[in-house]
């Protein structure tokens, strides 16, 4: 369907890939990396030092990341500090902040799971359970990246993104789905926005692969899923090993080595990184080398990350109304304070699952249920390797339903106001459909239920206060009757100002 795009945020796999990693892993610890140059990347001890004790389990030798001269393109500097940078971002500047970051990311037990703060496992073929091609083509560059070729970035080219596909939209007959789509048009991420994010992943995977030979950096979230604006952060999965990682520990610790790698030998490029020890611990930091900065929050095995994101993008693109009404809906959401989880409201995931399952539950559905139809392409067990080709395998949707972008909008607003039953429902995307609530602390006793479609968890559990409820119920309730009478978007957003600011 868009094959094309399949590859971006994860590297491909294949035998020669495999042949030539596993030479690149037994080359001596100081190669320069495959996107930077320098008169040492990285020393042998430090390598292989942590190769071992990562191998062996033995965290605590791992060994500080020793400040080093590092050429990126045209930026060569030496960075000596000791400490982690202060961070001043525009969401947690302090101390309070970092709690409510804490809020947002952490992670409750189902049902049925295990103990939240371990990842689940990742399922490796045999042949690529040990070693990860270090030299690979991404679909961004002209040519393929060899080790110590040029000393600089390899140029750009116009990325297979989007595809035609992605320039494919319904055609608006009215003034509200005209604003929809005008809106979405102007506020959608565009090719150089995600240009910027998989050129940094592909270096830092160049770097962090000196550290942890065998990881795997991944971009995932709404930067790959279709749904991210200009302004999304990017997000970034590095896979250390197949075993289940336990987040509060082992995560923090590894974490906290790639935090010290960004404040000392990436510090010409990495701005402010900071580590959030939350359930599910990230470190979080700036790319200050490109012309805007993009903010990157970056976790260690979060697997369930990478899955969601391609099940969102097949979701993304599999019928040409989601994409525009998502992007709209999150950006009324933040424009009414209700789309910030480390506030106790709605998380952007959170409502992109919301509006899928509003599109599954009309009379005549926008789109199905894509893991009850193909079961097999979202295998929650499905090897990680494969994860990123199902979205090219899975053909366009035709819904018998004509609704407009402006009559879906309002129906959205309308079901959420008076039809779903928050009390006593559960939102689930795997099975199309409000589930009853099962008598289990995931959800008992929570104001928004909404099923993570892998995990089971509760994407919206931080909605935990009913003064936050109360308000997220009114502003759906307010809009649905702003809309119905009125029928302009830009009584809801400030829509002239939104796309004249873009």
């Amino acid at each position: 369907m868009f094959s094309n795009s399949s590859n971006l945020g994860c590297p491909p796999f294949s035998p020669k890939h495999e042949e030539e990693s596993n030479s690149n892993n037994k080359l001596p610890g100081n190669t320069p990396p495959t996107l930077l140059s320098g008169p040492q990347s990285t020393d042998a001890q430090f390598n292989s030092q942590n190769a071992a004790a990562f191998s062996s389990g033995n965290l605590e030798i791992f060994p500080a990341v020793t400040p080093q001269q590092t050429t990126y393109g045209s930026v060569s500097t030496a960075d000596t500090s000791d400490g982690p940078t202060p961070f001043h971002g525009r969401k947690r500047p302090n101390d309070q902040g970092l709690l409510k970051h804490d809020v947002k990311r952490q992670r409750m037990h189902s049902c049925h799971s295990g103990p939240a703060v371990v990842s689940q496992s990742v399922p490796l073929r045999e042949e690529h359970r040990y070693s990860f091609p270090g030299s690979v083509q991404s679909p961004l560059f002209n040519a393929r990246c060899v080790r110590d070729l040029t000393g600089c970035v390899p140029p750009l080219r116009e990325p297979f993104f989007p595809d035609p596909i992605e320039t494919t939209f319904p055609v608006a007959k009215d003034k509200l789905s005209q604003q929809v789509l005008d809106l979405f048009q102007v506020c959608q991420q565009q090719s150089c926005d995600l240009n910027k994010k998989e050129l940094c992943r592909k270096e830092l995977q160049g770097q962090l692969k000196q550290i942890f030979p065998h990881s795997r950096l991944f971009l995932v979230g709404s930067s790959l899923n279709g749904f991210g604006t200009r302004s999304s952060d990017g997000d970034l999965c590095l896979v250390i090993k197949e075993e289940p990682v336990n987040q509060k520990t082992e995560a923090r610790h590894i974490l906290s080595i790639v935090q010290k790698l960004f404040t000392t030998k990436l510090s010409s490029y990495i701005e402010r990184p900071q580590l959030i020890r939350a359930k599910v611990p990230i470190v979080k930091f700036k790319d200050k080398v490109r012309q805007v900065q993009v903010d990157f929050d970056l976790n260690v095995n979060n697997v369930v990350g990478i899955r969601n994101t391609f099940l969102l993008r097949t979701y993304a693109y599999i019928e040409n109304r989601v994409r525009p009404l998502v992007l709209v809906i999150k950006k009324w959401a933040r424009f009414h304070d209700i789309n910030d989880a480390s506030r106790g409201t709605l998380s952007s995931y959170s409502l992109v699952l919301m509006v899928l399952h509003y599109l599954q539950t009309l009379p005549e559905p926008i789109i199905p249920s894509l893991q009850k139809n193909y079961p097999g392409s979202f295998d929650p067990n499905m090897q990680l390797h494969l994860v990123h080709r199902t979205p090219s395998t899975i053909p366009p949707y035709v819904s018998k339903n004509g609704s407009s972008l402006g009559d879906l909008l309002m129906g959205f607003f309308k079901y959420y106001a008076t039809e779903f039953d928050w009390a006593h429902q559960i939102i689930s995307v795997r099975e199309a459909k409000a589930l009853p609530r099962p008598d289990c602390i995931e959800w008992r006793n929570k104001f928004i239920c909404i099923e993570e479609p892998f995990d089971g968890t509760n994407t919206a559990r931080a909605v935990h206060e009913k003064q936050k409820f109360d308000i997220i119920r009114a502003e759906f309730r307010k809009s649905w009757q702003i809309l119905q009478e009125k029928k302009d978007l830009s009584f809801l957003v400030p829509v002239r100002r939104m796309t004249q600011k873009k």
